[in-house]
């Protein structure tokens, strides 16, 4: 089965294969509960919604004691980033309200495809804005090319796993060097693969607002994998990157 919604702004897909006769009602409600949970999150997290619990925390509303269990394990997982890249990484930025999305997205996907598995579906492509959790088989994931909406530079083939990239083609310079206070600068964009698509997408983000230096930092991480275009339109990569084909 395949399904797309629009949630958290943007395009969710999720394809499911294997289910077998008689076994589609419940590869049905496995994908209605994902879809089920990324809306309840969005509706949490958001920091464009007033009455997200991210909302009303970053006002006042909400002790920073008395958060939702949800809540403070994304926040401890932004402070986490926020240390390890050496402040690169940021989620209050002067003059802006608290805003987690750089996190959020990844965990949120990442425990919707633990909801696919804890239902039993067990080949599953799980597809957040090019944001991807794979698992059962083989699948080909492309890597959209910085510069042409209608190419892409790479194809990763992973089997288990996510996918992440993050770079300037979709909104712009929206991802600032927290140390720096401006728009990131020395990359185009940058894929990221690893086990968990919370891992992914928070490195990616990450190592792209760190620059250049952020390939390397992403690269040395366990468990991860880079893909990387400089302004300079050269092409990074750590030697164990799953390029498809290769």
């Amino acid at each position: 089965m395949h399904r797309v919604e629009h949630v958290m702004g943007l395009p969710v897909s999720l394809r499911i294969e294997g289910a077998g006769r008689g076994a589609d009602a419940d590869a049905v409600a496995a994908a209605d509960r994902v879809f089920a949970w990324l809306r309840e999150a969005d509706a949490q997290f958001s920091p464009f919604l007033p009455d997200s619990e991210v909302s009303r925390l970053d006002r006042g509303e909400v002790s920073a004691d008395g958060v939702s269990p949800d809540l403070a394990e994304v926040l401890d997982l932004c402070e986490r980033y926020r240390v390890e890249s050496g402040g690169a990484f940021q989620v209050r930025l002067p003059g802006r309200g608290l805003d987690p999305c750089a996190v959020v997205k990844g965990w949120a996907v990442q425990r919707g495809a633990e909801l696919l598995r804890a239902a039993g579906v067990s080949v599953f492509c799980l597809n957040a804005g090019g944001d991807v959790v794979v698992a059962g088989r083989p699948w080909r994931v492309g890597v959209r090319h910085p510069e042409r909406a209608d190419r892409v530079c790479a194809v990763v083939e992973v089997a288990e796993g996510a996918v992440a990239t993050s770079g300037r083609y979709e909104r712009g310079d929206h991802i600032v060097d927290g140390r720096t206070g401006r728009a990131a600068t020395g990359l185009l964009g940058l894929t990221v693969v690893a086990a968990s698509l919370t891992e992914a997408d928070a490195v990616a983000t990450a190592g792209f607002a760190m620059g250049v230096e952020g390939v390397e930092w992403a690269a040395g991480r366990e468990g991860c994998e880079v893909f990387a275009v400089d302004e300079g339109r050269r092409v990074l990569r750590s030697p164990g990157f799953p390029l498809a084909g290769a």
